[in-house]
């Protein structure tokens, strides 16, 4: 009994344990990150970012979503201002996501809380979600840590490696797997749309307001920009508001 107590209170206050166990849990987001920055690398390449500016860009931003759009909208030719507002208001939910982390790691100290929010995508919030009791544990934040860090460097080696094989490949392919991005958003979207149907609404909506804004201003870069914080907003209204847990 006594030696099965001391190995108990070993796993929950060993970093190396959690850190085992953090790089375990993200094992699904490396299985996906992998095929997912292949797929960006190439086609940034095809959008002509060279190798170094593919992979800074996973490296600095490390937002598959932002990133795909930002490259999209870089081969459609939208200027500069156009991409970073954009993909602004597309991480714009980040805020959110550090928040509800921030207010289950109230007990961890400064140090930890800002390079785990920066590191916080759609996949690392959700697996970090499932684990909300890691970080009242002594030593549990190495467990988030982690995570976050086995994720970012899978997501930074699948845009090297897309970025090399989009150097290679035929023209022909790597301009087909400009669908992956629509596949992309799609599988993100059809979760949220199975426990909300008016998430679809929304989307659809998005889609007829870029298609009219771009009618309007025959800018492809602006439409996106206010189609995205229409729709956005008009989510306070269309979707029904929860009840704060106590």
């Amino acid at each position: 009994m006594q030696t099965n107590t001391v190995h108990s209170v070993d796993q929950n206050t060993s970093a190396m344990y959690f850190v085992h166990r953090g790089a375990f849990a993200a094992l699904p987001i490396v299985f996906g990150y992998l095929p997912i920055g292949i797929t960006y690398g190439v086609l940034a390449k095809q959008a002509g970012l060279s190798l170094t500016e593919i992979t800074l860009m996973s490296v600095f931003v490390f937002a598959g979503a932002a990133q795909f759009v930002a490259v999209s909208m870089m081969n459609a030719g939208a200027l500069f201002v156009e991409i970073v507002l954009a993909t602004f208001v597309l991480n714009l939910r980040h805020f959110v996501m550090s928040f509800s982390i921030m207010n289950r790691l109230r007990s961890a100290s400064l140090k930890w809380k800002i390079p785990i929010s920066l590191g916080l995508t759609d996949e690392t919030f959700s697996v970090a979600s499932l684990y909300p009791k890691e970080g009242q544990k002594k030593g549990g934040m190495w467990f988030y840590a982690s995570m976050i860090l086995v994720s970012y460097f899978a997501w930074i080696l699948g845009s090297l490696a897309g970025g090399l094989l989009g150097e290679v490949i035929p023209d022909a392919l790597s301009q087909s797997m400009g669908i992956a991005l629509y596949a992309m958003f799609i599988a993100l979207l059809i979760p949220s749309v199975r426990n909300e149907w008016r998430i679809g609404l929304i989307a659809v909506l998005s889609m007829m307001l870029n298609y009219i804004a771009y009618k309007i201003t025959g800018n492809q870069g602006w439409s996106i920009v206010l189609a995205t914080i229409l729709a956005g907003a008009s989510g306070i209204w269309l979707l029904p508001q929860e009840e704060v847990e106590e």
